[in-house]
């Protein structure tokens, strides 16, 4: 991997762990990351229970690493006890933020524009003009690492790799997105509710100016 892979991975891996805090910290605050005006749609209920399962998982991990560590009466206990405690809390907090950010950063939708997204940094803004119709359709996203995938002129933002509306635009558009332009004639995304959705659409579509 050259020099420069490395630099832009080790940037992005930060850029990530600073919007998860930003993000937990909004959702102590009660503060979504949701400008007026902007209607949101959820789509945090598939995740939600695994994450908490997760969390609960690594509170009690790090509760029974210290008790354990505190009571072994070695220098190597004491030695390691800090380390696993700040890797320890560090996970947790990771994890919490991730939660987080899917509570604050639900979709958005605006007069002219769909904004899809998951979690703190991936999104894909859809002008509202650009859409023909919304439908059911299942999609699987390919790897386990990125909720952002383009496959020719569909493109797809899952959430756990996978969606269940797309969106069917007019003709192939090209659509601002946390990678960088993406070409689309299709959008799949992850909504809790897709009927409701289809219909809050559908009234979009028609209160727009003709």
């Amino acid at each position: 991997m050259s020099a420069g892979r490395i630099w832009t991975v080790v940037r992005e891996a930060l850029l990530l762990e600073l919007a998860l805090y930003r993000s937990l910290a909004r959702w102590v605050a009660r503060r979504p990351e949701m400008p007026a005006g902007a209607t949101p749609i959820g789509y945090a209920r598939l995740v939600g229970p695994m994450l908490w399962l997760w969390i609960f998982g690594s509170a009690v991990e790090v509760v029974v690493a210290e008790v354990v560590l505190r009571t072994i009466d070695a220098g190597w206990a004491e030695a390691i006890r800090l380390p696993v405690l700040v890797i320890g809390v560090w996970g947790l907090l990771w994890m919490l933020g991730m939660l987080a950010s899917y509570r604050v950063r639900p979709h958005l939708l605006t007069d002219g524009v769909l904004v899809v997204r998951n979690g703190a940094r991936t999104f894909v803004e859809v002008p509202l003009a650009s859409v023909t119709g919304a439908r059911r359709a299942e999609h699987d996203l390919p790897g386990v690492l990125k909720a952002l995938h383009v496959d020719g002129d569909l493109v797809l933002v899952g959430v756990s790799h996978r969606t269940n509306l797309e969106l069917v635009l007019s003709d192939a558009t090209s659509l601002a997105s946390s990678a960088g332009p993406v070409v689309a004639t299709r959008v799949g995304l992850w909504v809790d509710e897709p009927a409701a959705v289809s219909s809050l659409l559908g009234r979009a579509w028609s209160a727009r100016p003709s």
